[in-house]
């Protein structure tokens, strides 16, 4: 049997795990205590509505770009 090819590299699943990982860590970013009965100002720092979607945002579009990535093929 003939050794199966994949279309995505080794690089470019190393690089889909780091952007994963971007990810995961924008949305951890994103969570913290719920706004319960009373008003809780938290939810509306700079954390959680500015730098963690910014994260996340930035993962996804280096997500897409270690799909499309094609390394350069030694001779």
């Amino acid at each position: 049997m003939d050794k199966q090819q994949y279309k995505l590299s080794k690089t470019n699943l190393v690089m889909i795990i780091v952007s994963l990982v971007i990810i995961i860590v924008g949305f951890i970013l994103m969570v913290g205590e719920p706004s319960g009965a009373e008003y809780n100002p938290d939810i509306y720092s700079t954390r959680r509505i500015t730098i963690g979607p910014m994260i996340s945002f930035f993962g996804f579009l280096f997500m897409i770009f270690s799909i499309l990535f094609q390394p350069k093929k030694k001779d």
